[in-house]
């Protein structure tokens, strides 16, 4: 079982654009980090997002090129508790990628294995694979290293 801890990608400003769309880079950013995924073999079988258009949209693209389904949960805001989130995964079977955002995604990988070991980055994909009862980092990869 893996898991795919994803920020999203980089969006416009609230004053540009209340709903904070992502922007052209951060959607060419995404579907260059997704397209490598496909490539690379990762299978995602379902992805959770917030309900926040610029994860819909980052959460989206994946799905496109990982033919994953996706849904949109609760608890993945900024701000949510993460002990929520980390005790979900640790019960989840299935390979599943989480697109969300900072901080939430800094404390729920603090809660999963112990410390937060990766600066996140938009479009940046983090696995974790699960190695007896425990997670593991197994890899990151972002736009600027593809």
């Amino acid at each position: 079982m893996r898991v795919y801890l994803v920020q999203h990608a980089e969006a416009k400003s609230e004053e540009e654009d209340p709903e904070r769309r992502i922007t052209e880079k951060g959607r060419k950013e995404t579907e260059k980090v997704a397209e490598f995924l496909k490539k690379a073999g990762v299978k995602v079988d379902v992805i959770f997002h917030s309900t926040k258009t610029r994860v819909k949209q980052t959460a989206q693209i994946f799905s496109e090129y990982l033919g994953a389904k996706v849904e949109e949960k609760d608890y993945l805001e900024p701000l949510a508790d993460p002990k929520i989130w980390a005790e979900r995964i640790r019960e989840e079977k299935r390979n599943v990628m989480i697109v969300g955002h900072l901080p939430h995604l800094s404390k729920l990988l603090k809660e999963l294995v112990g410390c937060e070991v990766i600066k996140f980055r938009y479009s940046g994909v983090l696995c974790l694979e699960r190695e007896e009862e425990t997670l593991k980092v197994l890899w990151y990869v972002t736009p600027d290293i593809i």
